[in-house]
């Protein structure tokens, strides 16, 4: 029988009180150990011998903590196998439905692991939430023992017990999420963007609270800004950092002169050239860019970046990606390798007023200063090309797309943001440990040289008004010692030891240490929700241990489950809570490709996963209601008439492709590429991490993130009326083209029923085969059916392909992909 562990699991792995290894285990690994200790193993089983000497073996074992089959916590590696000692504590966040808790020990070798032995703990020995301090015996694959036992102490704290749980943030001094690297920061200042730019047109109207008007911020125009005014440092890191593009666009909007017509790699180079200035970017080390392709399969340009750069006063490093993970090959190369840097920030110094001293100024989210990402909230895909997308037409889901073919382009919707304040130097920070594991120390500046230059957070008095709409922000990040260094003192990097780790929240898992805060803040926001949770993001899929049936591959974080035991302890409370997921129609690429086609699959099955739990929990209750009253997944799309003066492409597109059908119906889908979460109007997270294992585990892309509120619109019993629900209502009003006064109450069944009539009316027009207007809004249903018991399923049979195309909307498993690839 299983029992739901929904909460934090407490766990502290001690030691093995003697290892016994019989001779039907490997005893040594070829290669690694001294030839003539292999030879004289071998020669002692020639003659019968049983040889338990671990000390001859040269064992490099490890404890890990498996729920059942979801491994959620593993030891670093020691070798001193005669009697392996770890004293290792863990503080691990559960979801998981499980029947035993399973320490799993394991020899590490070049190729894979082998497995000494389990033991097992039952779950209801736990539960109760009493310590459990057990020496516990080790058996064999077949159960039988192997003489030999591990010390473990557990105990378990069910979510129910968090103070936090279901209330959101009761106290305006709410401390942050608790054992993490970065503790919250108090007294910042915060901008939020959507999108890359906003129109002068764009004007939502609606009042935050004491009557001010919420007011939209242009993200490019402000990087723009602060590039042109910076006087001492200029950190950029990327996944991508285009030299080609322009900041400035907006012929309505001129400025900087002729700065502002510079492309950002002169704009880089010209500050470069002012005394005092160091301009320093790191760009990921796509390995597919060189010798296959100049500017790799996913596009970065990271090879004419750097040749761009090259002998010039800024210095722009390769950094690749030096995950410990599988050793899995595709065509010769390491799957490790083809991991990314996936974090996007930019730090400056800025003008501090009133003072000669100036402040520091730092952008995140998932916005890349590269092409194709410039957009407006209008999304066009064919009246911009003539102006601001002539140089940058940007559409990788057709084969051999350019702009003399024509449109349709791809719209890129984004969020973003600028920190100012004491978490401005966490952003600062985390580019100093990158750059140092990369590069070393040299030409960054030191504390000394950064203290007469720039005012410490301390040193800067806020105004009245800034005190009024002050924030309190928490830089999270997934991040591992091969991209930040690992030292004693830990004066830049990581603490070796594995106890100063844990105390700063990083894992110290086998040969790495780990930072996985941006899946604790995620999962910490969802647990203190109160009413209702909003999520934009590129992939939505996860928590693969509770998909039915199972699937081995491991999706493990628990983020979607999450969010479904949320809605369903709601349920069972009788309270209302609704879930609004905005995802792309499609990951970027050839729909019909295998990766995109996989994570399609993944995704369907999180989807049903997360409908499967609800539709249970709606049928026990015997309430009336569907599982979409609860959770709704979204996409974003856009559909133009042809209008007079729309620019003429030389060329067309081949025949019955799909860039043909797309052009010929003037439509396509408006690309989701932020990572956000809303928590009830009060908190918000904004980063670069997509809900998936790849950004969520921390040993894989490297991301960063942060959380945040407004203490003064922490108003307990009422709905907070701050920047964030002012963002909120702004995005709605972008995607839905509407205010509405359900919009005000998004946990409630009239706002959720109401926004899914509109995105299935705009759906229906999207897909329909005439049209003869512009689409009302750009908000539009999944097009997926979700049946009474939670299934999953296409539209209709004739439905099952994306317009346009001949692409599963449910996507198919790969065979040949592996999926720490495509999860």
């Amino acid at each position: 029988m299983t029992t739901l562990l929904h909460g934090v699991l407490f766990a502290r792995i001690h030691e093995i009180d003697r290892l016994h290894v019989g001779c039907g285990l490997p005893l040594l690994k070829q290669g690694v150990e001294d030839p003539r200790r292999v030879w004289r193993t071998l020669l002692y089983r020639a003659k019968g011998f049983c040889f338990c000497d671990p000390r001859l073996m040269g064992f490099r074992l490890y404890a890990a903590v498996d729920l059942d089959k979801a491994r959620v916590a593993r030891t670093k590696i020691v070798h001193t196998p005669l009697r392996p000692h770890w004293s290792q504590s863990f503080r691990i966040y559960c979801a998981h439905e499980v029947s035993q808790i399973i320490l799993t020990i394991k020899d590490e070798n070049p190729i894979s692991a082998t497995l000494v032995g389990r033991a097992y703990l039952s779950v209801e020995e736990v539960i109760q939430g009493r310590p459990v301090d057990k020496w516990l015996e080790i058996v064999d694959e077949s159960g039988k023992s192997i003489r030999s036992q591990i010390h473990v102490t557990l105990q378990f704290v069910d979510v129910t017990q968090d103070p936090n749980w279901s209330r959101g943030i009761q106290n305006p001094q709410y401390g942050g999420v608790p054992y993490t690297y970065f503790t919250q920061r108090q007294g910042c200042k915060v901008r939020l963007y959507q999108d890359v730019h906003v129109s002068d047109e764009f004007t939502p109207e609606f009042r935050l609270s004491g009557g001010k008007t919420y007011e939209p911020h242009r993200c490019w125009e402000d990087i723009f800004d602060a590039i042109v005014n910076a006087k001492f440092l200029i950190y950029i890191a990327g996944w991508s950092v285009n030299t080609t593009i322009t900041l400035i666009r907006d012929p309505r909007r001129p400025k900087g002169g002729d700065l502002g017509r510079l492309t950002l790699g002169e704009l880089l180079k010209k500050k470069a050239q002012e005394i005092g200035m160091r301009v320093l970017v790191l760009v990921w080390d796509d390995i597919t860019s060189e010798p296959y392709n100049k500017q790799g399969i996913m596009g970065t340009h990271d090879e004419y970046t750097v040749a761009y750069f090259r002998n010039s006063n800024v210095q722009c490093i390769k950094s690749p990606r030096k995950a410990h993970h599988g050793l899995s090959l595709i065509r010769g190369v390491k799957v490790d390798s083809m991991l990314t840097h996936h974090q996007k920030t930019v730090v400056v110094d800025y003008e501090n007023p009133g003072s000669q001293k100036r402040v520091l100024v730092s952008f995140l989210g998932g916005i890349d200063v590269c092409d194709g990402r410039y957009d407006t909230q209008d999304h066009s895909l064919f009246r911009t090309l003539n102006t601001v997308h002539k140089e940058d037409f940007h559409q990788p889901n057709f084969p051999g797309s350019s702009l003399k073919k024509g449109g349709p382009r791809e719209p890129w919707h984004d969020i973003h943001c600028r920190l100012e304040g004491p978490v401005a130097w966490d952003v600062l920070y985390n580019f100093e440990q990158r750059w140092h594991k990369q590069v070393g120390k040299k030409f960054l500046y030191t504390i000394d040289e950064l203290s007469e230059r720039i005012a410490k957070p301390y040193e800067v008095k806020l105004t009245a008004a800034e005190e009024e709409e002050n924030w309190n922000v928490q830089i999270f990040r997934s991040i591992d010692g091969g991209s930040v260094l690992v030292d004693k003192e830990a004066g830049l990097g990581f603490p070796s030891d594995k106890e100063d780790a844990a105390r700063v929240g990083l894992i110290c898992d086998k040969n790495s240490i780990i930072d996985r805060s941006i899946q604790d803040g995620y999962i910490n926001a969802i647990r203190r929700a109160k009413n209702y949770i909003y999520i934009e993001n590129q992939y939505f899929l996860g928590s693969s241990y509770a998909w039915k049936p199972d699937e081995d591959i491991d999706a493990l974080q628990i983020i979607p489950k999450e969010l479904s035991l949320k809605i369903i302890s709601k349920i069972e409370a009788g309270e209302r809570f609704s879930v609004y997921v905005v995802i792309p129609m499609w990951p970027e690429g050839e729909p019909e490709s295998g990766a995109v086609q996989a994570i399609l699959y993944w995704q369907r099955r999180t989807m049903e996963m997360m409908y499967a739990d609800i539709a249970a929990a709606i049928q026990s209750k015997q309430i009336n209601a569907h599982p979409k009253d609860y959770l709704s997944f979204f996409c974003l799309g856009n559909r133009e008439v042809l209008k007079p003066g729309e620019y003429e492409p030389t060329e067309k597109p081949g025949s019955d492709s799909n860039y043909a059908k797309a052009q010929h119906n003037r439509r396509f889908m408006i690309y989701v590429h932020a990572k956000m979460m809303i928590v009830d109007d009060e908190y918000i997270i904004i980063g670069s991490a997509n809900i998936n294992q790849r950004s969520m585990d921390g040993g894989r892309d490297t991301e960063i993130a942060m959380g945040a509120y407004q203490p003064q619109h922490i108003s307990g019993s009422l709905s907070a009326k701050g920047q964030i629900f002012g963002f909120r209502m702004a995005l709605w009003y972008e995607h839905l083209h509407q205010l509405h006064e359900s919009f005000l109450y998004p946990e409630s069944l009239e706002c959720m029923q109401r926004v899914n009539k509109l995105a299935e009316d705009n759906w229906n027009m999207y897909a329909s085969e005439v049209f003869d207007q512009d689409l009302p809004g750009h908000l539009l249903r999944y097009p997926i059916e979700v049946t009474n018991f939670g299934h999953v399923t296409s539209l209709s049979d004739i439905e099952k392909f994306f317009p346009d195309t001949k692409a599963h909307i449910l996507g198919t498993k790969s065979e040949l992909l592996p999926p720490i690839l495509t999860t």
